[in-house]
């Protein structure tokens, strides 16, 4: 303690490493919804007298933050993101099923049985299906639309995992949004049907 009664606090830095390939994206805080900043991290000050403690004081207990990891792949058709909790892989509609349909492409199905190869690594029991649509059309053909979309995922990926997994499956229509739908592009990005589940082994390392 110094002569002045009070004791420094040390400023602990949080790193959270955001990768992905090809074009830019937007890394979002939640899902769903989803929040972005490209805002740089604030300067710190060590000497600043608002990292002081006062006499009699204590830190609160130590918490463990959640750090997500977010790759996407160059034109957006697939998003993986990676928390201390969980794994969440995003595939655009697109790639998936043709225009206002629930019918799975010929591609989609290599698409989903690599993402059940993940879900076996994981050794996860349990995994979400939520489908999402843009907000063009009534928001109960969406909420129809985006059901069967998640059950055509589900379908392939219970064919692929053991059958004692329990799937929570969801249509969403166009609520949470990921971007803004009042362009195509945005649009595009929030058609799509997320697959998630709790991961068992720690986070891909992060690329250079």
């Amino acid at each position: 303690m110094t002569t002045t009664g009070r004791r420094r606090l040390a400023a602990l830095a949080v790193v959270v490493t955001v990768v992905w390939s090809g074009a830019s994206v937007t890394a979002h805080a939640d899902d769903p919804p989803g929040s972005t900043s490209s805002s740089p991290p604030p300067a710190i000050d060590a000497n600043s007298p608002e990292l002081m403690l006062p006499d009699g004081a204590t830190l609160a207990p130590a918490k463990v933050l959640d750090i997500k990891q977010i790759v996407e792949e160059e034109g957006g058709e697939q998003r993986r993101e990676d928390t201390n909790v969980d794994v969440t892989f995003a595939l655009q509609a697109e790639v998936l099923f043709p225009k206002n349909s629930a019918k799975l492409s010929p591609a989609a199905t290599a698409r989903i049985r690599a993402i059940a190869g993940e879900v076996r690594t994981q050794g996860s029991g349990k995994v979400r299906v939520f489908g999402f649509t843009d907000n063009l059309g009534t928001y109960e053909h969406g909420l129809k639309l985006s059901k069967e979309r998640a059950v055509a995922v589900q379908q392939v990926l219970a064919r692929e995992l053991d059958p004692g997994t329990s799937y929570e499956i969801r249509g969403y229509s166009e609520d949470y949004p990921i971007a803004d739908n009042r362009t195509e592009e945005g649009r595009k990005k929030n058609r799509r049907v997320e697959v998630s589940f709790p991961r068992t082994a720690p986070p891909p390392a992060a690329a250079p």
